[in-house]
C-alpha cells in the first residue's frame, strides 16, 4: 500500500491549492473524499464476497464428509443386520431352538417400564424453616384475590 506521511499530504495539499485555487478546493476535496469512500466500500464488498465463497466451500467439504460418514455407518449397520438375520434364519431352518433363542436375544432389547422419578417438592418446601420463609417474604398461605383485597382494605372509622 502507498505510505503517505504528514509531509507528503501537506505537499499535495499545497500543490492542489496552487493549481485548483482556494474557491474550488473544498468542492474538489469533497468529491475526492466521496470517491475514496466508494472505493473503500467496493474493496470491503469484494473482501466479504471472497470470505463468503471460502466459507461456502468449507461448508460443502464438511457436508460431503458428513454424508460419507453417514453412508459408512449405514452400510455397517446393514451388514450387521444382514448377518444377524442370516444367522437367525440358518438356526431357524436347522431346527435348533436354543441357538435361535440366543440369536433373538442379541437382536431384541426389552423395553423397561415407566418409573416415576419420585420427586416430592412438598417435602423440600416444608424443609425450610418458617422463620426464614417469613423473613425472605415467601408466602406460606395462598390467598385468593378477593381475600387479599379484603385483608389490605383500610378499615372504616
Amino acid at each position: 500500500m502507498i505510505d503517505f506521511g504528514f509531509d507528503k499530504i501537506a505537499l499535495i495539499g499545497a500543490v492542489a491549492l496552487i493549481v485548483i485555487g482556494p474557491e474550488k478546493l473544498p468542492r474538489v476535496a469533497r468529491t475526492v473524499g466521496h470517491f475514496l469512500g466508494k472505493a473503500q466500500r467496493y474493496v470491503a464488498d469484494v473482501k466479504a464476497e471472497v470470505n463468503r465463497t471460502i466459507e461456502l466451500e468449507e461448508l460443502q467439504k464438511m457436508k460431503s464428509q458428513f454424508e460419507t460418514a453417514a453412508r459408512d455407518v449405514e452400510t455397517s449397520v446393514n451388514q450387521e443386520f444382514n448377518s444377524a438375520t442370516s444367522e437367525l434364519e440358518s438356526s431357524w431352518k436347522s431346527g435348533d431352538s436354543d441357538s435361535a433363542a440366543r440369536a433373538l436375544e442379541g437382536l431384541s432389547t426389552p423395553n423397561p417400564e415407566y418409573k416415576h422419578p419420585k420427586k416430592n417438592w412438598r417435602l423440600k418446601r416444608g424443609a425450610t424453616p418458617s422463620w426464614y420463609k417469613q423473613r425472605a417474604g415467601i408466602r406460606t398461605k395462598a390467598l385468593s384475590g378477593a381475600a387479599r383485597v379484603a385483608r389490605f382494605r383500610p378499615k372504616p372509622r
